[in-house]
C-alpha cells in the first residue's frame, strides 16, 4: 500500500486558481503545484503574497520543497515557480509538450529572446515518467486538449489534473486556445476516468457551479464518472465535442491571458528588461477593420 501524501491547499480568488503543496510524511520533502504570482494588470504591479503564504506553511510544517510543478502554461494567472525556486532551490517541471506551446506563441509576441526547446525549465516530463517526492512515487500522465501540453501528476491515490477536469457540477475545461482540441480533451478525460474509482482528483480552478455557494476542488474518479455535467459515463465523444465547441464559442478570453502566456512559456520569468531597467509585457493588437490602421 503506497503512503498517502500530505496535501495543503491554497485558493486564489482573484484568479479562481487552486495551488497545492504535496509532501511526503516520511521525509518532509514536498512539491508545489501550480503556484500563483499576484499580478495587477491595472497598475502593472507584481506581488508575491500568494507564494509567500505557501512558503510560510512549508516552513511552519518543516517541508523541504524540492519541486515546483506546472500542469501546463496557464492563461489566467502568472506563475510563482521562479520565486519558489529562488527561495528553496526547487526544480521547475512541466510537460515536454510545452515546446509546442512555445512554438505557437513565440511569433504571437515576437518573443525573440524565447528559446522553443523548453530549456528555461529544469525538467520536461514525458508521458508515463515516474519521479520521487521524497519516498512518494509520482507518475506523469499526458492529458492534452485544453492546451497541447497539459499533464496530470498522479501521486499515490491523488491526481492533480490541472484544467482538464473541473468539479462534477461545473464540467470541463475549454479547448479553444491555440493548439487546443476538444477530441483530445475527451480522450484525456476518459484516460483519467479509467483510474481506480476512489482516486482523488484535485482541480486547478473552481468558479462555483450554479446553486453551489462555496468553492470546491477535490472530487473522485467515481464522482466524475457518475455526475460530471459535461462528460459523465454515457456521453459520446461526438456529443462532448459538439457541446464543448458550442460552449467555447460563447466564452470571452481570460482577463490575464496575454500576460500569463508570455510569462508561463518562459518558465515563469518575465521578458528581459529594456535599457531603462523596466520589463514590459507585449499586447498584440489586431484590427478587425483595416481602415482603423489609418486613424
Amino acid at each position: 500500500m503506497s503512503r498517502q501524501p500530505i496535501i495543503r491547499t491554497f485558493f486564489d480568488e482573484p484568479t479562481n486558481t487552486v495551488s497545492y503543496i504535496v509532501a511526503d510524511p516520511a521525509t518532509q520533502k514536498a512539491a508545489v503545484i501550480d503556484p500563483v504570482l499576484d499580478y495587477d494588470p491595472n497598475y502593472g504591479q507584481v506581488d508575491t503574497r500568494s507564494v509567500d503564504a505557501m512558503l510560510r506553511v512549508a516552513e511552519e510544517q518543516e517541508f523541504n520543497i524540492v519541486w515546483t510543478l506546472e500542469t501546463h502554461a496557464h492563461a489566467d494567472h502568472l506563475s510563482g515557480s521562479p520565486y519558489i525556486k529562488a527561495k528553496t532551490g526547487a526544480k521547475i517541471g512541466i510537460g515536454e509538450h510545452i515546446k509546442d506551446v512555445q512554438r505557437i506563441f513565440r511569433p504571437v509576441f515576437d518573443a525573440t529572446d524565447l528559446k522553443t526547446d523548453g530549456s528555461d525549465f529544469d525538467h520536461l516530463f514525458k508521458d508515463g515518467e515516474h519521479f520521487k517526492i521524497g519516498e512518494l512515487e509520482a507518475e506523469v500522465m499526458y492529458t492534452p486538449g485544453h492546451t497541447p501540453a497539459d499533464i496530470t501528476y498522479k501521486i499515490a491515490d491523488a491526481a492533480f489534473v490541472g484544467d482538464t477536469l473541473f468539479m462534477p457540477d461545473y464540467g470541463t475545461a475549454r479547448a479553444d486556445f491555440p493548439g487546443g482540441d476538444a477530441h483530445r480533451l475527451y480522450r484525456s478525460i476518459k484516460r483519467l476516468m479509467a483510474l481506480p474509482p476512489d482516486t482523488r482528483l484535485f482541480i486547478c480552478h473552481d468558479y462555483k457551479a450554479p446553486g453551489r455557494d462555496t468553492y470546491a476542488w477535490e472530487t473522485t474518479v467515481r464522482e466524475e464518472r457518475e455526475k460530471n455535467v459535461h462528460v459523465k459515463e454515457g456521453v459520446s465523444e461526438d456529443a462532448f465535442v459538439a457541446m464543448r465547441t458550442a460552449r467555447d464559442a460563447t466564452l470571452s478570453a481570460p482577463r490575464l491571458l496575454l500576460p500569463s502566456i508570455q510569462v508561463h512559456i518562459r518558465a515563469g520569468k518575465f521578458p528581459p528588461a529594456h535599457a531603462n531597467g523596466v520589463r514590459y509585457l507585449t499586447i498584440p493588437v489586431k484590427f478587425k477593420n483595416p481602415e482603423a490602421l489609418a486613424a
